[in-house]
C-alpha cells in the first residue's frame, strides 16, 4: 500500500459551480497506477467548498448557484461578520453546508465516479482568488 500526498492551486474562478475533475487528474498522474484506493480532497479555505454532481449539463451548476444564493442570501440583517463584503459570510455559510472536502473510491487507475458525476469547485466569493487543494492518495499498485 502507497500514500501519496499533492498540494496544488485551482486558478482563480468567478463565483458559482465549476467543474474540475479534469483539473484534479492533471495533477494527479499517479493516480493511474492505483489497482484499488482512495482520493481524499480536502480544499484549505473557508468560502469555497467541494462536491461532486452533475458533469454533463452546465445548467446544473447554474442551478446550484442560484439555489444556494437564494437559500443563503447576502446582506441578512442578522449577519454580524461583514467586514470583508456582503459575500463573505454567505460564503462561510455555504462552505459549512457543502464542506471542504470529498472521498472518492479508485480503481483500475480512474476515479470510480458514476457516468454523469464530477467534481466541483463550488466558488462562494464574488472574488475568491486561486485555491488551494491537498489532495491524499492511499491505495495498491497496479
Amino acid at each position: 500500500m502507497e500514500w501519496i500526498q499533492k498540494e496544488f492551486s485551482l486558478k482563480a474562478r468567478p463565483r458559482g459551480f465549476h467543474l474540475i475533475t479534469r483539473d484534479v487528474l492533471e495533477q494527479l498522474p499517479e493516480l493511474r497506477e492505483i489497482e484499488i484506493g482512495i482520493l481524499q480532497l480536502f480544499i484549505q479555505h473557508t468560502s469555497a467548498s467541494l462536491t461532486i454532481n452533475e458533469n454533463a449539463d452546465p445548467d446544473v451548476r447554474g442551478d446550484m448557484e442560484r439555489h444556494f444564493n437564494a437559500a443563503v442570501p447576502e446582506n441578512a440583517p442578522y449577519y454580524e461578520h461583514t467586514l470583508e463584503g456582503s459575500d463573505d459570510m454567505p460564503a462561510h455559510i455555504k462552505a459549512s453546508i457543502l464542506g471542504p472536502s470529498l472521498s472518492i473510491p479508485v480503481g483500475r487507475g480512474q476515479l470510480r465516479l458514476g457516468t454523469w458525476q464530477g467534481i466541483y469547485l463550488c466558488e462562494h466569493r464574488n472574488h475568491g482568488g486561486a485555491r488551494r487543494i491537498v489532495a491524499t492518495l492511499f491505495g495498491k499498485r497496479k
